[in-house]
């Protein structure tokens, strides 16, 4: 049995996402990982575009629903990613959304706070 992924890495966006006011107002750039895992049957000897999930496709949906919208919490965010790419793509059998956030209004040194939410058919 075979196991494909196909991994989106370091995604940013520029996006107005959190609970505070600031964070509406200023906006902050956020990164995003996507590893989606694809259907075990899929004959990649064949070699084509039709034998797999195209990656710009999942990117467009990545970014359509992340900036498409207002989430006050990056949890949303990663789910309803997550969600979109199972409705949309149905070779994916699971998929996994990290939303990291590196502004986070907490007094403390850090590279950035994360969430990661992972859905299955």
């Amino acid at each position: 049995m075979q196991k494909t992924k196909i991994e989106l890495k370091e995604l940013v966006f520029f996006a107005r996402h959190g609970l505070l006011e600031e964070e509406a107002a200023l906006g902050q750039r956020f990164r995003i990982d996507m590893i989606a895992e694809l259907d075990p049957d899929l004959d990649l000897q064949e070699d084509s575009p039709e034998s797999s999930v195209n990656y710009v496709e999942l990117f467009e949906t990545v970014e359509s629903i992340f900036t498409g919208q207002r989430f006050n919490m990056i949890e949303a965010a990663a789910d309803a990613i997550a969600s979109g790419i199972l409705n949309r793509f149905e070779r994916v059998l699971s998929v996994t959304v990290k939303v990291k956030k590196p502004s986070v209004p907490v007094d403390c040194v850090c590279d950035y706070f994360a969430v990661e939410v992972t859905r299955c058919r």
